[in-house]
């Protein structure tokens, strides 16, 4: 065991995303609809490729933010395996998933001899490396909180002592030399799920500061942007939050005063134009050789954890003028400043060698975005 301990808090399976969560159809930068594909009914169709965005943020923030943008079609296991899944999340035995236990071996493991020094080295990541990014909304408190044991957020006043089993995975460990099934905790324990949706809104006032503190936390940021982008899929209008008087008395808001406008929604479903298509995890280096998929995404994604896959073949298979966003480190505490810097240039290289053009978009520094450039030029015979 190191001083430093292990360095290892990122885990090998990802619950959630380090970036926050994206309109894609926003990304897309207003393109012109010449380059996307024609639906049979004469509706643009805009496809994208997401390569290692497990948690699905992106996907449902695109969903709900549909209704502010052009209309577009957007497109992209086993039964006794998904059996024995759902007999473990009802088994009610307490020790079938003891994630206290697996909780602090894990981050006995991760600190190594610093774990009993735990909350300095938490405040350190939390001020000096997401703060500093700008996860300012992330308080020391809830953030304190999850590093110790797990839980992120306490939305009611009751005992959180049922543990959560649609986190566990399973994996094949080696004991004395042979290879053994053992189910357990293996995702982050170092940035938390607080920047998925709890550091970035449209509600300005949550954002405030007071003394040079946020005056909200990232649960509270959370709670409202969840609470808005479910209100927006069900009415397809934007959220306004309720005064203190209709809390009170429960007047209704928004869509639901006009009952003529809710029969509307309510017979034109808001994921009607929307398909998610599951692919296999090493799809992305053939995918190119498949003619269906060869000039046809218009957006593309890379997840920080998978930019390994960024190859030139990726030029294949995407649309003219297509745009690629990687997610990038920032949100990592396990990695140093010179690291980060290093990763994003790492990206950028990666990115051009693909073919795509840096773009600047100012306030999404978490991100890299490009576009894909021209062809290159053939020369001509005897030149």
């Amino acid at each position: 065991m190191t001083a430093a301990g292990s360095g290892n808090g990122f885990g090998t399976t990802a619950w959630w995303g380090f970036s926050p969560a994206l309109d894609l159809q926003a990304m897309y930068m207003d393109t012109s609809v010449e380059h996307l594909h024609m639906s049979e009914d004469g509706t643009p169709e805009l496809n994208i490729l997401l390569v290692g965005s497990a948690d699905g943020r992106h996907i449902l923030k695109t969903m709900c933010q549909a209704h502010r943008r052009p209309r577009r079609k957007i497109n992209f296991k086993e039964r006794d395996l998904l059996e024995a899944i759902f007999r473990f999340w009802k088994n009610p035995d307490p020790q079938s998933f003891q994630i206290e236990h697996l909780w602090d071996l894990r981050l006995r493991q991760y600190l190594g001899a610093r774990y009993d020094a735990r909350r300095g080295v938490c405040d350190w990541d939390l001020t000096m490396k997401l703060h500093e990014h700008g996860a300012k909304a992330i308080n020391s408190r809830e953030f304190f909180r999850w590093r110790n044991t797990g839980l992120a957020f306490e939305l009611r006043e009751a005992p959180y002592d049922v543990p959560n089993k649609t986190l566990a995975s399973g994996r094949l460990l080696r004991h004395k030399g042979e290879p053994m099934p053992a189910r357990g905790y293996w995702g982050d324990i170092a940035t938390g799920p607080f920047v998925t949706f709890g550091i970035e809104t449209e509600e300005t006032s949550l954002l405030k500061t007071v003394n040079g503190l946020p005056s909200k936390s990232a649960q509270d940021i959370s709670l409202y942007n969840v609470t808005a982008m479910f209100y927006e899929l069900s009415y397809r209008s934007c959220y306004n939050p309720p005064t203190a008087s209709e809390e009170k008395d429960g007047s209704p808001r928004g869509n639901e005063e006009d009952p003529a406008t809710l029969d509307a929604v309510s017979s034109s479903p808001a994921t009607e134009d929307i398909r998610v298509h599951f692919l296999p995890l090493d799809c992305l280096p053939r995918l190119h050789l498949k003619s269906k998929y060869q000039r046809l995404f218009n957006l593309v994604f890379f997840s920080c954890s998978m930019v390994h896959l960024l190859k030139p073949d990726l030029r294949l298979v995407s649309a003219p003028k297509a745009i690629l966003l990687v997610e990038l480190t920032n949100y990592l505490p396990d990695l140093r400043k010179e690291q980060v810097s290093e990763f994003s240039s790492r990206v950028t290289n990666l990115g051009s060698e693909a073919g795509f053009v840096p773009v600047e978009v100012p306030g999404k520094e978490v991100f890299s975005f490009f576009r894909l450039g021209d062809p290159p030029e053939m020369a001509e015979p005897g030149l």
